[in-house]
């Protein structure tokens, strides 16, 4: 028997694009208190990565060694996500902060599934460049040998 696509790729990629629905999302990642990703409103398409449960045999083996497996998927899927965005002339950006439940129930995602991550889509604009990036120098995030 073949695996399923569930017991193969535990995230999945929702891309909106339906302006009403998408106006629907992007107000759930910010409140009158937490306003810093209003941006979102601009963007022309919203993606929305989820997570369904991993086996219990990796979950078991995350617990026994403090490490969410799953975290690592999204991280991979997330980034090559991003990536391709960026080869293909388009800006993304990785919203943490989400009404969680509130997205879950504008795109109706099913209860046992989690939204792992939101990113934004689109071109920069004149009204919306794209800030300066501030990082760190190569030597300040890693080392040889040691840490």
């Amino acid at each position: 028997m073949a695996p399923s696509a569930s017991n193969t790729q535990p995230w999945k990629l929702i891309l909106v694009d339906d302006a009403a629905v998408k106006e629907q999302v992007a107000r759930a990642t910010f409140s009158k208190t937490f306003s810093f990703n209003q941006f979102a409103m601009e963007a022309p398409v919203i993606a929305v990565l989820t997570v369904e449960k991993h086996s219990v045999l990796t979950q078991v083996v995350g617990w026994l060694k403090k490490r969410p497996f799953y975290l690592v998927d999204i991280g991979i899927a997330a980034a090559h996500f991003c990536l391709q965005a960026t080869d293909l002339g388009l800006g993304t950006c990785m919203l943490g902060w989400f009404d969680e439940a509130e997205v879950k129930k504008i795109l109706k995602i099913p209860r046992a599934i989690r939204v792992a991550l939101v990113i934004t889509v689109g071109y920069e604009t004149e009204s919306l460049p794209a800030r300066a990036k501030v990082r760190k120098p190569a030597e300040a995030m890693s080392s040889w040998n040691r840490y």
